[in-house]
């Protein structure tokens, strides 16, 4: 299925209002198949892991929105590289802020970048179809895209989720299953978002829900929204409790047999 669709073109343009992206970027079409970063020195994840679970697996399509310091792309792209076929990294941050506010992003994109995946920047949640790079083309007047998971981690307002999820849902694949998924921290406010409503009313339905397990993602670490953050007001965000949400469009909750399966044979507690 996976070599029937469009490969992801260049990201180099600039919609209006936004800051510019990165001036160099990879060939999305020169190496369909992602493999893990060679210069990556982390370590595998720790055999005391219960079999977390990592959502997506070969040949999948993933958008990542929201990355601050892009550590979680690069350890997506090192450890986890044959889970899927292509990968495209975005942050909301112009590359120059974004490595004012996180010096150790510069590597973190490198790694990504040598892995083969697409990195960009100064991309807003909530206006996904305005970027050619991440959109295949338009139906019925609306921008469509391919990706089988568009994956949001941690972010920082909940009024922002209502315009990610209406802008997000026409860029997934037309498979069947095709999915979002949102992490949050447990707990209140997080909780007081009502996430599953607010996905409700732009047509999407909870799948599942499972822990989100830091540890399977080695050297990866939480960037708060406002860069790194030194003394009595820091803190770690991945030795915090979170939970990430699937959603998927309505009509289609239903798990396919190798993902429940998967999840069957997973130690982490869920709640659908």
């Amino acid at each position: 299925m996976a070599k029937h669709r469009k490969k992801l073109r260049g990201i180099s343009e600039k919609p209006r209002g936004l800051g510019a992206f990165a001036p160099n970027h990879p060939n999305p079409s020169a190496r369909r198949h992602l493999k893990p970063s060679a210069t990556s020195s982390a370590k595998a994840p720790s055999k005391n892991l219960k079999h977390p679970i990592i959502p997506f697996q070969t040949p999948d399509t993933i958008l990542l929105i929201g990355e601050g310091d892009f550590s979680f792309a690069a350890s997506v792209c090192a450890h986890h590289g044959d889970k899927f076929s292509r990968i495209a990294a975005t942050g909301f941050d112009s590359r120059a802020e974004t490595l004012k506010k996180y010096p150790q992003a510069e590597k973190c994109i490198k790694d990504v970048e040598e892995a083969g995946g697409a990195v960009s920047y100064s991309i807003d949640a909530t206006r996904l179809g305005s970027y050619k790079s991440l959109t295949t083309g338009t139906i019925d007047g609306v921008k469509r895209g391919d990706w089988d998971w568009i994956i949001f981690n941690f972010p920082h307002v909940g009024e922002l989720l209502v315009g990610f999820f209406k802008a997000a849902a026409p860029l997934l694949s037309p498979r069947r299953g095709s999915s979002i998924v949102v992490t949050l921290f447990e707990g209140e406010p997080y909780t007081l978002w009502n996430i599953r409503d607010l996905a409700r009313h732009t047509g999407l339905r909870v799948q599942r829900s499972f822990k989100f397990a830091a540890e399977a993602y080695p050297k990866y670490s939480h960037a708060r929204t406002l860069g790194n953050i030194k003394g009595e007001h820091a803190w770690k965000g991945e030795d915090r409790d979170s939970r990430s949400y699937i959603f998927v469009r309505a009509g289609e909750e239903a798990e396919s047999p190798a993902k429940k399966r998967k999840r069957e044979e997973s130690s982490e507690d869920e709640d659908d």
